[in-house]
């Protein structure tokens, strides 16, 4: 009889140490100082352990934290399309969403953002009236945006048939630019940090920017020689800007991809 009750009693204490996340069947978020239990820790202690996601920076788990409440990271969905320009006839945003398809749990991996903006310009209103006259500098973005405009064919002038014939390459050499352009760090306007004085950069000029009479993007240069000073700005940042001198105009670009980008 006395043997058994110290079985029992043995057993009872063994379970105790050994109680853990699992046995008290907790998985907390952030620091939870109630989320807690006893026995082995995983810095090989014996007391108080916890089951909170903080115990992961504090050191004072339980021992079996990692297999009880496993770090589940976020995941979330592709990107939806490009949608169009917020407003006509003027520099503005475009704009692409993605959703979280799990949170994350138990210190995973954070989602990363969920909204993109890019820069664009649009040229014709509403209505369809032209309005490019009204932009007197070179608007300017990453090449990226041309594939999105291929895809999305969201301007009338823009065709397969007149891409070929009527797309041109203007190489400029920049001559000064603004201090926000190497600032800008926000994922949509990296590219902007590669704009760098003295550099040659390759602007394609394609069907949704040309003027519908002249076939020519706005900024271009036109007739210019290599003396003259004509300007830019980069759409999606306002503060990015600067001047150029034309190089030359060519049928297509060889610029490496970076230092490649297209009139707005």
């Amino acid at each position: 009889m006395g043997a058994g009750i110290l079985a029992l009693a043995l057993l009872t204490l063994w379970r105790h140490a050994e109680a853990g996340c699992a046995e008290e069947a907790r998985c907390c978020p952030g620091r939870d100082p109630s989320c807690a239990s006893s026995g082995w820790r995983v810095d090989r202690a014996y007391g108080t352990c916890f089951c909170d996601e903080a115990c992961k920076l504090t050191g004072d788990c339980c021992y079996d934290y990692a297999q009880a409440c496993p770090a589940l990271p976020c995941i979330v969905g592709e990107w939806s399309h490009w949608s169009g320009c917020a407003a006509q006839c003027k520099p503005n945003f475009r704009m692409r969403t993605r959703i979280i398809q799990q949170e994350p749990k138990n210190g995973g991996e954070p989602c990363p953002p969920l909204e993109e903006r890019a820069g664009c310009l649009e040229y014709t209103t509403y209505e369809g009236q032209d309005c490019g006259d009204e932009h007197v500098p070179a608007f300017i973005t990453t090449s990226e945006y041309s594939k999105e405009r291929k895809k999305r064919a969201a301007n009338p002038r823009w065709s397969s048939e007149t891409e070929n014939s009527r797309s041109y390459c203007v190489e400029f050499k920049t001559e000064t630019l603004s201090p926000r352009c190497s600032m800008e760090n926000r994922p949509y306007a990296q590219w902007m940090q590669y704009i760098r004085e003295g550099f040659t950069v390759c602007v394609t000029c394609q069907p949704p920017a040309m003027h519908t009479s002249s076939h020519r993007c706005f900024g271009d240069g036109g007739d210019a020689d290599g003396n003259k000073v004509l300007h830019w700005q980069a759409v999606g940042n306002p503060s990015c800007h600067g001047t150029w001198k034309k190089v030359q105009q060519l049928e297509e670009c060889s610029c490496p991809l970076v230092h490649s980008f297209i009139f707005t």
